[in-house]
């Protein structure tokens, strides 16, 4: 009677030894411990207040929340730096009075990544993703708030991907 539960035991540890460390979002953090990621100025020409604190506030939470790092302020294994290059709006399509009948919020970040264990995985890259919205609307409050809520989850997931799936 003893022997199935010290079987089931041994069947059980051998098949987690074997399959090893898996991630379910895929991310290949390698040996690495830590990450940091350094405040991403605001560079655009135009400048709304507060998105580069919150971008790089986002940033760090999607990290910590789909790997096992740990942030840290220095000498981090992985480190994200870079700049909000672009912010601006654009027409996106026409009345037939031509005025416009929708407008497109586009941000455009250049993220440098530093792989300090493995600098063959070093890249810099600009990023970008954009939000339409009625003409109409006025781009605060809300509508600001949902812009940029789905353009820097948009943006940190690609820079995820990028840097730590190989996507």
């Amino acid at each position: 009677m003893k022997k199935i539960p010290i079987l089931l035991l041994g069947l059980l540890f051998f098949t987690l030894q074997s399959c090893g460390i898996y991630s379910f979002s895929g991310a290949d953090t390698g040996a690495a411990e830590t990450f940091q990621v350094n405040y991403f100025q605001n560079a655009a020409a135009q400048v709304e207040p507060g998105i580069d604190r919150t971008f790089t506030l986002q940033l760090q939470d999607l990290i910590q929340s789909q790997t096992n790092l740990s942030l840290t302020d220095s000498n981090g294994d992985l480190i994200y730096e870079g700049e909000i290059i672009d912010y601006y709006v654009a027409p996106m399509s026409a009345t037939a009075q031509s005025t416009a009948a929708q407008n497109r919020l586009t941000v455009v970040v250049n993220v440098r990544y530093y792989n300090t264990l493995d600098p063959e995985k070093d890249l810099e890259r600009r990023f970008s993703f954009y939000y339409d919205y009625p003409a109409n609307a006025q781009l605060s409050g809300a509508v600001l708030a949902a812009a940029l809520e789905e353009i820097f989850t948009r943006i940190t997931q690609d820079i995820f991907n990028a840097t730590l799936t190989n996507w």
